[in-house]
């Protein structure tokens, strides 16, 4: 990426613009101890120093998550608040009367929590939620609908992985923050690249050129394609 601090420059007064836009005061972020959430967090602080609020969301979360949160929170000096949802997420689970079938269907409930969460506080505050999807899994619909999506302003969505990187060493988060294995936190261990099956440095490839092994190319178009629906507003009927 080229003159990443204009990069920079250009994305904190397009964050300004929305938050204007909209009569809002500030923003407000999921802060998971990732290095997605750790560049929202950054551009988030370098627009609105004193009306920035990073929320850090355990629900059966490994540890090392809150972590990272908090060493990200300290070397921005920002405002953090941590709502735990274990309990939360017992209670609604337990609640719905049906066999679990599909495995996805209540591990999505995280992050579906997790954004009732960040709007509460948006609302509470007169702020708007800032996501912290990149254009890596934005592609191939590696988010989950209403919950990584639903969101007021997508920062990061048209930077990939790689590119994020380059940001997040010009915010100056922490290398530790920056160097851990993308995960998505929703259940032990669980690790991005293997669930998508290929590396972001391919798909990073793919995204920019088109180009890479057959068969990796011929998932991601497949995954595009499968998840479109994440990527536009539902169909409306017109009579």
């Amino acid at each position: 990426m080229e003159n990443v601090d204009l990069v920079i420059e250009k994305i904190v007064s397009w964050m300004r613009e929305i938050v204007k836009g909209a009569k809002a005061e500030g923003l407000v972020f999921g802060l998971s101890g990732g290095i997605d959430s750790a560049v929202v967090a950054g551009l988030a602080k370098l627009a609105f120093p004193e009306t920035s609020l990073g929320i850090i969301m355990p629900c059966y979360s490994d540890p090392i998550d809150e972590k990272h949160g908090i060493l990200v929170a300290r070397a921005l000096d920002l405002q953090v608040k941590k709502v735990d949802l274990s309990r939360t997420f017992d209670v609604l689970f337990s609640s719905i009367d049906e066999e679990n079938k599909n495995k996805m269907a209540k591990i999505n409930l995280k992050p579906r929590l997790r954004m009732t969460t960040l709007h509460y506080f948006a609302q509470n505050n007169n702020y708007l939620v800032a996501g912290s999807t990149n254009k890596s899994e934005f592609v191939v619909g590696y988010f989950t609908k209403y919950g990584d999506s639903g969101v007021d302003l997508l920062p990061l969505a048209s930077f990939v992985k790689s590119e994020i990187r380059e940001l997040a060493r010009r915010l100056n988060i922490p290398e530790i923050i920056i160097e851990k294995p993308p995960t998505a936190g929703l259940w032990s261990n669980q690790n991005d690249e293997e669930d998508l099956g290929f590396s972001y440095d391919t798909l990073d490839e793919y995204i920019r050129t088109g180009k890479g092994p057959k068969e990796i190319v011929e998932r991601i178009e497949k995954m595009y394609k499968i998840s479109e629906h994440k990527r536009v507003y539902p169909p409306i009927f017109e009579l």
